[in-house]
């Protein structure tokens, strides 16, 4: 008798185990008659209700957070199962920095603790190849996470199979102006460099004057070059939990064509038929997009 509970456990191992086998089959098989229709390239995801998910379940500050970073790595690994090859999320906002001290602190030391946790050999990081960037204005972290996060960069450079956009100490208004100052500060210095910024006296025509002025002046693909999330292309679809509708300064540069979801499931409550619901859209809408995307 002493041995019973050990046996019920071996067996109730076992069909979990069996269980995780059919859902696993159940899913790319899924994903197979999903793949039939266009996949979109990059999807980009707002993590909303993470505080709400742990009020609602009773747990303690911060558990929210974590039950989040699960559904993330959940979501990391349907995306490469399907081939998409972009995934950004925005994970602390400029505006984020207003919230308490102590509540801002412990989101930091959670962040350093799943930042290095990317590092390890078991990752899903390194299971999957997936090339990470951090988006945004670094130097508004601390010394701690902000070398973290290069250092994640850096060992993550080679990888190609699938990259991962994480926006930290972001807003897309600050993006849109440190890409204008930029832009601005390459062509001053190009122009000193070719000299043109020297008044000559000689003749020239209309059209030569006019070229040179055009050159001076800042074009839309300056600003373009210069966005940090120039490194991927644009969102084909963005999902945000809790069913709210709001970008909250999220890629607003980069969303004026993407597929809008947002499914009222707390980002921690997030899963496989919320994203087989959002591509499925995306599918239905695709045609209509990308007419949309030749007309720009």
């Amino acid at each position: 008798m002493a041995e019973l509970p050990g046996q019920i456990q071996r067996m109730n191992g076992g069909i979990n185990q069996l269980l995780e086998q059919i859902f696993g089959f159940s899913r790319r098989c899924l994903f197979r008659v999903i793949s039939m229709g266009p996949i979109p390239n990059h999807l980009a995801f707002i993590m909303d209700g993470n505080r709400r998910y742990a009020k609602k379940c009773g747990l303690e500050e911060g558990s929210g957070h974590k039950a989040g970073f699960s559904a993330l790595m959940l979501m990391l690994q349907y995306c490469y199962e399907l081939g998409i090859q972009y995934v950004t999320i925005y994970a602390f906002s400029i505006d984020n920095f207003r919230r308490q001290p102590e509540e801002v602190q412990s989101l930091m030391d959670l962040m350093l603790e799943k930042i290095k946790s990317l590092l390890e050999k078991e990752s899903i990081v390194h299971q999957y190849g997936i090339r990470v960037y951090f988006i945004g204005n670094l130097a508004l972290l601390n010394d701690q996470v902000r070398a973290a996060a290069e250092k994640v960069m850096k060992a993550t450079a080679k990888n190609s199979r699938v990259v991962l956009l994480i926006c930290i100490a972001y807003n897309s208004t600050d993006e849109i102006l440190q890409a204008v100052k930029k832009s601005c500060i390459n062509k001053l210095d190009n122009i000193e460099a070719s000299g043109s910024c020297k008044h000559e006296d000689t003749d020239s025509d209309i059209e030569a004057k006019d070229m040179e002025n055009q050159e001076k002046k800042i074009q839309l693909v300056d600003i373009e070059e210069n966005m940090q999330m120039s490194v991927a292309p644009n969102p084909d679809i963005l999902i945000r939990s809790s069913g709210e509708t709001r970008l909250s300064n999220f890629l607003l540069w980069q969303t004026g064509n993407s597929q809008l979801c947002s499914p009222a499931a707390l980002w921690p409550e997030i899963g496989l038929r919320h994203l087989v619901w959002a591509i499925l859209n995306f599918q239905r809408s695709h045609s209509y997009l990308e007419k949309r995307k030749k007309q720009l």
